[in-house]
């Protein structure tokens, strides 16, 4: 009873064996065909283990239901066994996989006279030296003409999905190797000929679109060069790096750049702003996508390429669609070229699935659609131009017309203007000579008022000069009256010794002229003379200097421009106000050196002398006052000099500041002040070409800042 339940077991563990028995496939001379489930059967390899002892016999071999061999995980192994008969004149078929991403690729047969298994691998194929090195999956199979051999391939992927592998002729194999070697090298002519046109675009328009469209085409078409397996030629031979790194790094920057492009071209920002954040789930993508390359997750990274390329797909579709509807027109072409770039994607999706059939036109859709896109791209850049362009001539258009109209209405109103302004033109002229005797009138009461001010400026001035004269004059006329003392006693002592030589017999002349002598210190009197004419020398040079200072505001009125000397201007200025300043004020220059400056003399000391006195009486109305200063500070600086008197007074509000400048504005009592002081010296330095600031905050002072133009022609 056990051997017949074992027996049973082994018939259903074999039963598959039996079930199906696959078709031999016989290549003929000109022939190429598809290597479909009618011809093979397939080992499930997926820790990719299995070597070529292990695979022959095993009884793991099974039909699948996809018409092509099928990759049922990412990164694993399938082993096809299939019996080929060489019906050709050549004594090899080649056999190869196409533009799909394979990592490995051998071909196992059983030698007829001894049974030992051959090994070839397309990593060292042997191939006809017409060809490119290829990356690609390519093997010649030896296999006599008009015989059969019982076949083994072993095809490793880091990629699920379908495997399509063609059994070629020779003759055959070397015609679609050229034909395929043409597109491929006529899609790459146009893809350099597109990226030079829009890069010298982007240099002439400098639209970032075109530079973003650059980017699209190159990566575009690396990634077929890539694809279709011409890496070896152009980058490096390892499949490992190409397959794992290269081309998928190559597609996530061609998404990155078709990204970029289509926000720049469609203008989202601007135009869709309040959707923009949810573009950049489709920069997520890609970046999680790149993020899985860097950490060796390509299987994932495969399939992450996909679902955003068909996110992307769709979302532009959606957006270009939008826009046009909206009214932009380049959005057209936009839209027909990612609408054929989604159904491309769902066709290699549902080719590499097995879902539709693969054959030379699916094989290479992506290359065909990839050139109409460039077409049509090419388009919407141009007819991107030509939409702002219309749209300017439109506005030109429209301004013009806007411009005609408003001269037609500008002429009409002149018409009737005219006629207004001819009648008001006699009513004004009237009225101007009206206001000409008015404003004489008020000239001449603001020239009277202007002296008003210089009469009062000049009794305050006059009044100090009068009281510093008569200090060193009273100086000198205490100095006067000892001086005379002392030179008459030596006088008389002169006389003695004069008489003593004029009678030289009487001894007692010279004896008195010598006893007086005595009695008189000579020296205290030669030490009180020198003292006492010191004393006048300093009251006549403070006299001199006085009558100096008092020189320069002699040419007040004076309208020739002359070079001055500040700094002397402002000391002059502080001697004809010594005799106005308490004790207990201290004055503070601060005198840099500065060029002579071209002005007028007598305005400038005036404005000096206005600003330092509304200084000092400031720190006069102070209730109370302690370690009291003006500080007069001048600096050179390159076009201009600064001249600034700070002052520790009372200080005033915003308010007042504000009006310090307006006529007869004054904060003083009745009788104390006219209005007029600050109002010339702004007027002064107008004159100049001049700047006056004011700082001031009540209790804490004010600081007056001069700026005077060194250039002042």
């Amino acid at each position: 009873m056990k051997k017949i339940l074992l027996i049973i077991c082994l018939l259903l563990q074999n039963s598959s064996l039996f079930a199906f028995q696959a078709d031999t496939l016989t290549i003929r001379e000109n022939e190429k065909k598809l290597l479909t489930n009618n011809y093979f059967v397939q080992l499930d390899d997926p820790s990719g283990v299995y070597k070529i002892n292990d695979v022959r016999g095993n009884p793991g071999f099974h039909t699948v239901e996809t018409s092509l061999p099928v990759m049922q995980y990412a990164k694993s192994t399938i082993w096809l066994k299939f019996v080929l008969h060489n019906k050709t004149t050549r004594a090899f078929v080649p056999i190869s996989i196409g533009a799909i991403v394979i990592d490995g690729f051998d071909l196992y047969f059983a030698d007829s006279q001894n049974g030992r298994m051959i090994h070839f691998s397309s990593s060292v194929p042997d191939r006809d030296s017409r060809l490119l090195k290829q990356n690609n999956t390519f093997i010649n199979c030896i296999v006599l003409p008009d015989s059969t051999r019982t076949l083994y391939l072993r095809i490793k992927s880091s990629v699920s999905g379908t495997v399509p592998i063609d059994i070629n002729s020779a003759n055959t194999y070397f015609k679609n190797a050229d034909y395929e070697n043409l597109l491929v090298g006529g899609f790459m002519g146009i893809v350099l000929v597109m990226a030079l046109y829009n890069l010298v675009l982007f240099v002439l328009v400098r639209d970032k679109s075109y530079i973003y469209y650059v980017a699209y085409i190159i990566f575009l078409g690396l990634s077929q060069v890539l694809v279709r397996g011409y890496g070896a030629n152009f980058f490096v031979s390892e499949k490992t790096m190409i397959n794992n790194y290269l081309i998928p790094l190559i597609r996530i920057g061609f998404g990155y750049s078709v990204l970029l492009f289509a926000a720049e071209f469609l203008q989202l920002r601007s135009k869709l702003n309040s959707y923009f954040k949810y573009y950049y789930i489709l920069f997520g993508l890609y970046t999680i996508a790149l993020i899985t390359v860097i950490i060796g997750k390509v299987p994932f990274t495969y399939d992450l390429i996909t679902i955003s390329a068909t996110l992307l797909s769709v979302s532009l579709l959606s957006i270009g669609s939008v826009l046009y509807v909206q009214g932009y027109k380049p959005a057209k072409y936009f839209m027909i070229g990612f609408g054929l770039f989604f159904v491309t994607v769902l066709v290699s999706v549902a080719r590499n699935r097995g879902y539709i059939v693969h054959n030379s036109f699916t094989a290479n859709i992506i290359i065909y659609s990839s050139i109409l896109q460039l077409v049509l791209f090419s388009i919407s850049l141009a007819e991107k131009i030509n939409f702002y362009r219309r749209q300017t001539a439109e506005t030109q258009l429209l301004s013009l017309t806007i411009a005609r109209e408003n001269e037609k209405l500008i002429t009409q109103q002149n018409i009737l203007l005219e006629t207004e302004v001819n009648a008001r033109t006699n009513q004004l002229i009237k009225t101007n000579q009206d206001l000409s005797s008015i404003i004489e009138n008020l000239k001449s009461t603001q020239m009277k008022l202007f002296e008003t001010e210089k009469m009062a400026s000049l009794g305050q001035l006059t009044a100090g000069v009068a009281h510093e004269i008569n200090n060193p004059i009273n100086f000198v006329g205490s100095n006067v009256k000892p001086l005379r003392l002392d030179f008459l006693e030596l006088f008389s002592l002169i006389d003695k010794y004069k008489e003593a030589g004029a009678h030289p017999d009487q001894k007692e002349l010279l004896k008195a002229a010598i006893e007086q002598s005595q009695n008189t210190d000579l020296d205290f009197i030669k030490e009180e003379i020198l003292t006492l004419l010191d004393g006048i020398e300093e009251g006549a040079n403070r006299t001199t200097e006085i009558v100096q200072s008092l020189r320069t505001f002699s040419r007040t009125d004076e309208l020739i421009l002359k070079h001055a000397d500040i700094n002397k201007a402002i000391l002059n200025t502080l001697i004809l106000l010594r005799s106005t300043i308490p004790y207990d004020i201290e004055i503070m220059p601060v005198l840099n050196k500065l060029p002579l400056l071209n002005c007028y003399p007598g305005k400038i000391n005036q404005v000096f002398m206005n600003l330092i006195n509304n200084s000092i009486q400031a720190i006069k109305e102070k209730p109370g006052r302690d370690h009291e200063k003006v500080i007069i500070t001048t600096t050179d600086q390159t076009d201009n000099i600064t001249i600034q008197i700070t002052d520790t007074g009372v200080g005033m509000s915003n308010e007042v500041r504000q009006r310090i400048f307006e006529p007869f504005f004054t904060t003083k009592n009745v009788g104390e002040g006219t209005g007029l002081g600050l109002s010339i010296v702004f007027g002064i330095i107008e004159d100049h070409h001049g700047a006056i600031d004011v700082q001031s905050e009540p209790g804490k002072g004010t600081s007056v800042t001069i700026t005077l133009p060194k250039n002042l022609e």
